[in-house]
């Protein structure tokens, strides 16, 4: 039985033997092809760069009636759009107005790529449960891992920056724009597929004019969780030189600043409050015709 009392000591030994394996293995891939992956990512820099500047330059009165509008678009009540154009005043009354279009665009940018990253992944979910087999553990292990883990090998790759960020944020929030548009395809009713069959539509049109429209509320309330958990990850992606909210937020709880982070805390509420109204009340809108059109 002595080697019972061995078997921890063997079995640790082991263990760090394969952790400093794997972190060799890392450092070496990161040595060889950190630069190749960094040129990679440049054109995403680019975009987010351009859009942080859009958003700066644009004068406030133009932002506020480009979100009142979205607002009265998609819900088509006063009440909401005065929320919304109350809450960017605010913002800007207190003087975080440029820090607020820094943190918007990295939502917006985050946001555009998950729909890109997502959309297509959730709809060859729906069509092959083996692919749903294989995607939906990787999402379990995306969506419990703790944020900070992901900043490791993302910081190791790419250094601090705006880039390494984004791409943290959109592990992150990736996850239920994946799996809704999984849900909302498979729910699509069967008698209207069997109808769209018996017109003679290939897959390609089952799937633009049947599917999608049909799941597009559901889709819409993947969208909608994405950038929740995008501003979720705001103050966690400022540790790595993401520029916005967070960093005053940071600043503060080194400092022991109560006013500034508080401010910034109602700040990111702020928009928090303003995505998720738009979004859900254009999710709303389109759950209606839903329901008118079947009925």
């Amino acid at each position: 039985m002595d080697w019972f009392w061995k078997f921890p000591a063997m079995n640790e030994d082991s263990f760090l033997l394969l952790k400093k394996t794997i972190d060799e293995s890392f450092r070496g891939f990161t040595r060889g092809y950190g630069d190749a992956i960094e040129s990679f990512f440049s054109p995403l820099q680019t975009f987010l760069i351009a859009v942080e500047r859009l958003l700066i330059a644009t004068p406030w009165p133009v932002i506020v009636l480009i979100v009142a509008a979205l607002a009265w678009g998609a819900s088509r009540s006063l009440k909401v759009v005065a929320g919304c154009a109350a809450a960017l005043l605010f913002i800007g009354y207190f003087g975080m107005w440029e820090d607020t279009m820094k943190t918007i665009s990295m939502i917006f940018v985050c946001t555009v790529l998950s729909i890109i990253i997502g959309l297509p992944t959730g709809i060859l979910m729906s069509r092959s449960n083996g692919v749903r087999s294989v995607v939906n553990p990787l999402l379990d292990i995306m969506q419990t891992m703790p944020s900070f883990v992901y900043l490791i090998p993302v910081v190791m790759l790419l250094g601090i920056g705006r880039v390494p960020g984004v791409i943290a944020v959109v592990i992150y929030a990736l996850p239920p724009m994946i799996r809704l548009t999984d849900l909302g395809i498979r729910m699509v009713d069967r008698d209207v597929l069997e109808a769209a069959d018996a017109f003679g539509s290939s897959s390609w049109q089952k799937l633009k004019d049947v599917q999608l429209p049909l799941a597009l509320p559901t889709i819409m309330a993947g969208i909608n969780q994405t950038i929740m958990m995008a501003l979720a990850m705001v103050v966690i992606a400022s540790m790595i030189g993401v520029q916005g909210l967070g960093q005053p937020v940071l600043k503060a709880i080194a400092n022991q600043y109560f006013t500034l982070g508080i401010f910034n805390g109602l700040a990111i509420v702020g928009i928090a409050i303003i995505f998720d109204r738009i979004s859900q009340s254009f999710g709303l809108r389109l759950q209606k015709h839903r329901e008118v059109a079947h009925g």
